[in-house]
């Protein structure tokens, strides 16, 4: 492979990577966050009210709140109350609690865990083509012949074999 050609991959490698070093970033610290979501870590209580349908029984409201394994503890009239609040069935009012992050964190976790129904997911997309080509470019932008090539090829190939392990773990 000639030098112009390595140049060329430097040049995308450098230039698309400056480009995407606030998403990295990103990903990044929405990554480190995300592996704490099944913690109470750096979330806070908010309570929330909501103007629901009257007269909704028990099941039916576990299926209306954002609340995972919504159980009714008792009754006392049209109120109802949960662990995390009450829900009035006259009126069809409920007040709870919900632990969420602070809103910049929030953000940045609801970019990564974006899906196809969300109007950016082109932007995932993209990040993660972007990302297969900084992977397969690092093998163009040293001469097969080099010596830190040879090396490049020994961490990668600790790198997939790492990998392969942390996935049958």
């Amino acid at each position: 492979m000639g030098r112009k050609s390595e140049n060329t991959f430097r040049e995308f490698h450098r230039y698309l990577g400056f480009f995407l070093a606030g998403i990295m970033a990103v990903y990044a610290i929405s990554g480190i966050v995300l592996t704490f979501r099944n913690t109470d870590y750096m979330k806070s209580d908010v309570e929330v009210r909501e103007e629901l349908e009257p007269n909704l029984t028990a099941e039916e409201l576990g299926g209306k709140l954002p609340i995972r394994g919504l159980t009714v503890n008792r009754q006392e009239g049209n109120m109802l109350y949960f662990e995390q609040g009450s829900y009035n069935a006259s009126t069809g009012e409920a007040v709870f609690t919900v632990k969420r992050l602070p809103v910049v964190l929030e953000r940045m976790n609801n970019l990564h865990k974006m899906h196809s129904g969300n109007p950016l997911f082109w932007l995932g997309i993209f990040f993660g083509i972007a990302l297969l080509f900084f992977a397969f470019s690092a093998f163009f932008m040293f001469p097969p012949k080099a010596s830190v090539y040879k090396k490049g090829l020994y961490f990668a190939g600790a790198g997939i074999l790492l990998t392969i392990v942390l996935m049958f773990v």
